[in-house]
């Protein structure tokens, strides 16, 4: 169901979210699809995690934070990323990561939508 079918607002901190199968950490809702400047389908949803940590290999994705602390390290270049809320962070298709969140961490993403 896209929830921002149309010019609305949703509160971003409050919105309930749905348990990701098989992970009993994350969670996420899927906000609504748009198209990007390439013509595929864009997806902006709400994923969050609890306290933990998860490896991950990455999609082209571009989120903000808005709750929460984590590192994320990537393994193959030694880079590290320390995540606050108000964080803009773009992640590369392929780049494998390591989360470790500290404080429930929410954010808002976009990413190309799945078939």
């Amino acid at each position: 169901m896209d929830i921002l079918n149309e010019t609305t607002s949703v509160p971003a901190l409050g919105l309930p979210l749905h348990a990701v199968p098989g992970d009993e950490l994350t969670a996420l809702a899927e906000l609504g699809r748009f198209g990007g400047p390439d013509g595929r389908a864009l997806e902006v949803g709400i994923w969050e995690m609890a306290p933990g940590t998860a490896t991950d290999v990455e999609a082209d994705e571009l989120f903000v934070v808005i709750a929460g602390r984590a590192v994320v390290d990537f393994p193959d270049t030694g880079r590290r990323l320390d995540l606050a809320p108000g964080d803009v962070v773009r992640l590369s298709a392929g780049d494998r990561t390591v989360w470790t969140v500290s404080e429930t961490l929410r954010k808002v993403y976009l990413t190309a939508a799945g078939d």
